[in-house]
């Protein structure tokens, strides 16, 4: 277990992720986003500040905005829709919680690259193979792949998750819900790449994570966030720069730096890089929402 850093003294079936905090309601979850970040699978003690309410506006947007491609989880952002235990607590929930349907989680993160970076450039110079498949031969890193291509992981819980190819994924669940999944998350990240191109955003990989409720396969967890997601600036892209990331890219590059063998316990993040970090999530966060940005 982490910290607990949820403020709500309510005594609730919950349980409690990463980053988010799940208070179990019967059918329906509240689902509160903490200001914890992680990285590399392990959670810092350092939290940055603001960045629940941050993660929490985008996901919802996209909640809102994607049901036509897939149906969610998504009931309602709005504190005056949560149950009567919950109002004394509006102040810290307002902004940073949802109300979601209660499902069954897929143990399986689907992820989805339009550019070969992360982990997926490891593999690749490695084997010349990502998630288990043969790539085109020279391709460099950072560089646009052919077309988006699907690599999920297992999901375990406790230390990093296990990338697996989706041969190895059709091994192990029914056809049909690994096709839907593979279909739904490169539609889903279609969206996120198109909509965000024209703003000067790359969507350079993301990953989505689905549940079941009454035999319905559905998006849940967040969406297209800085936390689950690689966005570089365009611009800077196209001049042939290293990607300028607008994620938690910048925590990731500084734990590299200090030589962290990205197993517990995580250092202490300074608070230069704190700072930088939220400020990117920031950014992030007004080019998706535009004008519904608010602190």
């Amino acid at each position: 277990m982490y910290e607990i850093l949820s403020e709500l003294p309510i005594v609730k079936q919950s349980r409690q992720g990463k980053v988010r905090d799940m208070y179990d309601l019967g059918e329906t979850v509240l689902m509160v986003t903490s200001d914890r970040i992680s990285a590399f699978d392990v959670v810092f003690p350092d939290p940055i500040p603001g960045k629940g309410i941050i993660l929490n506006q985008i996901a919802a947007y996209v909640f809102k905005t994607t049901s036509h491609i897939v149906p969610n989880h998504f009931i309602s952002d709005k504190t005056e829709d949560y149950p009567e235990e919950f109002q004394p607590y509006k102040d810290y929930l307002e902004g940073r919680s949802m109300l979601v349907q209660k499902l069954r989680m897929i143990p399986v993160e689907c992820i989805v690259r339009g550019y070969i970076s992360g982990s997926a450039w490891n593999e690749y110079s490695h084997s010349g193979t990502v998630g288990g498949e043969v790539m085109p031969s020279g391709l460099k890193e950072n560089q646009k792949l052919p077309q988006p291509i699907f690599t999920p992981s297992v999901k375990i819980t406790e230390g990093h998750d296990i990338n697996i190819s989706y041969q190895e994924m059709l091994n192990h669940m029914d056809k049909f819900i690994a096709e839907f999944l593979r279909d739904k998350s490169l539609a889903l990240y279609d969206y996120g790449y198109n909509f965000l191109l024209p703003k000067g955003i790359i969507l350079a990989d993301t990953k989505f994570e689905f549940g079941t409720k009454e035999g319905e396969i559905l998006l849940a967890d967040e969406a297209l966030t800085p936390d689950s997601s690689r966005f570089w600036d365009l611009e800077a892209y196209n001049s042939g720069k290293g990607p300028v990331s607008f994620d938690k890219q910048i925590v990731r590059d500084y734990l590299e730096s200090i030589g962290w063998n990205k197993k517990p316990p995580a250092p202490h993040l300074p608070e230069e890089i704190i700072d930088k970090a939220l400020a990117k999530y920031r950014q992030i966060r007004d080019i998706f929402l535009g004008e519904q940005s608010k602190q």
